[in-house]
């Protein structure tokens, strides 16, 4: 990075997170950032990521790493309101706003897996974190993340307001307190 972050013991620079899923960009991230955020993916493929990129830092003696992920929330009550709401954001039509970059976009970039249409509705394959359903099946899925690893959330949702508070309220409260999961 240039110019290279300013540090003192009164102004300590800032974190650095970076995502990427090339092999050069694992490598960079891996020697040069604090943390690896990664694109929304289930626990069993998040692991994997996890350990590659502890091994690469160990190999570089350098100090342990943080681990985030992107991830669409939806809480509702029930598994039909879940589902609604799923099929309102995932609804893209071939002539909405953005579609037709689509296949461009999938064309130029170096992503490790297929990215469907529902995946590009929400950003950074946030819906395959499956934050989504009931505040208990939520906070479960939280803690399957912590327990791979991921100790950062980056959470999406729509309308954001009205869901961020839906989710401190019906999930956090379940989520244990010994976790490092930040939202």
């Amino acid at each position: 990075m240039q110019p290279p972050p300013l540090r003192s013991h009164t102004r300590p620079r800032p974190l650095v997170y970076a995502g990427g899923e090339s092999e050069a960009a694992k490598t960079l991230i891996s020697t040069q950032c604090d943390a690896y955020v990664m694109h929304g993916d289930p626990p069993d493929r998040l692991a994997p990521k996890i350990a590659d990129l502890r091994e690469r830092r160990e190999r570089a003696a350098l100090p342990p790493m943080r681990f985030g992920v992107a991830a669409y929330t939806i809480v509702r009550d029930t598994e039909r309101e879940v589902q609604q709401e799923l099929t309102r954001i995932t609804t893209v039509a071939p002539d909405s706003p953005g579609y037709g970059n689509f296949q461009d976009w999938l064309t130029n970039t170096k992503l490790e897996q297929h990215l469907s249409v529902q995946d590009y509705s929400v950003s950074n394959r946030g819906l395959r974190t499956g934050l989504v359903g009931t505040p208990e099946q939520v906070a479960e899925r939280i803690d399957q993340l912590s327990r791979v690893g991921v100790d950062l959330l980056l959470l999406q949702c729509s309308p954001q307001l009205e869901e961020m508070e839906r989710f401190a309220a019906q999930v956090m409260p379940l989520v244990g307190t010994t976790r490092r999961i930040a939202a």
